[in-house]
């Protein structure tokens, strides 16, 4: 079972790690080719790019201008460690165990629009660059086109690897987008998380997130490997709806926040 997530906008690279390990993204030649490109953005390009304010762009466009490799503990950060948004949140990486981080390293997978693929110890340096980003570059105009079959040939991999050929996704659309389901060596369930709201279940954007989050350390900490055993996830309040699921989206609600 490979579970799958989305990057956050925010960064922590400033706490202190949990872990001493870590490890080496493994298509930085393909980043660095996209680096080529975002180090000839200016702030007013970025901006407008990303709809972002002026600071922000700023920031961003220093970030392009320092990366550089090799990537090592002392200008990178663990992936996994580095996300700071609410997805992370439900994750809560830092509180890890030694066999949390290894599980973690062989069924876990950030989508990015930069590094493609990270496992959660792959080192990253500092970035904003969202997958849907509309940005020109050598393979085409936007990075789907940039990035092509390397995720999905990446994911494969991962698959084949751990003899399995489940995919959990708990990525947003724009992110689970960058693999090619046709060409996927696998099956893909798609966890939903629904709140009650005015009379019915919906999904809230910002519960659905953590929920994701949740879910992945669920996984994790139980070193669940059959689609079955998700059904019993019961975290904050959230349980599994038969009435609501289908084989390849299992949902789960709560009533109360």
């Amino acid at each position: 079972m490979l579970l799958v997530v989305s990057p956050a906008k925010n960064l922590d690279f400033e706490s202190e790690l949990p872990t001493n390990e870590y490890s080496q993204p493994e298509l930085l030649d393909h980043s660095a080719e996209l680096i080529k490109r975002c180090v000839t953005l200016t702030p007013a390009d970025l901006s407008s790019l990303m709809g972002i304010s002026d600071k922000l762009a700023g920031l961003n466009v220093a970030r392009f201008t320092q990366w550089h490799m090799p990537f090592t503990p002392e200008n990178a950060r663990p992936a996994v460690l580095a996300f700071n948004g609410d997805v992370y949140t439900g994750l809560d990486a830092k509180s890890f165990t030694g066999a949390d981080f290894k599980f973690a390293q062989q069924h876990l997978r950030i989508l990015s629009g930069l590094y493609g693929v990270l496992k959660p110890l792959d080192l990253m340096q500092a970035y904003r660059l969202e997958m849907g980003t509309k940005l020109d570059n050598t393979r085409g105009t936007n990075l789907y086109q940039f990035w092509g079959s390397v995720v999905t040939d990446n994911i494969n991999a991962a698959l084949k690897a751990q003899g399995d050929e489940i995919l959990i996704n708990l990525a947003s659309t724009e992110y689970f987008k960058s693999v090619k389901k046709k060409d996927l060596n696998g099956t893909i369930i798609t966890p939903a998380f629904k709140d009650w709201k005015n009379g019915q279940y919906k999904m809230i954007s910002f519960f659905a997130k953590k929920a994701r989050g949740f879910m992945a350390r669920y996984i994790i900490e139980n070193q669940i490997t059959d689609v079955e055993q998700l059904k019993s996830f019961d975290v904050a309040g959230y349980g599994y709806n038969e009435a609501l699921s289908t084989e390849s989206v299992p949902v789960f609600t709560r009533k109360q926040v």
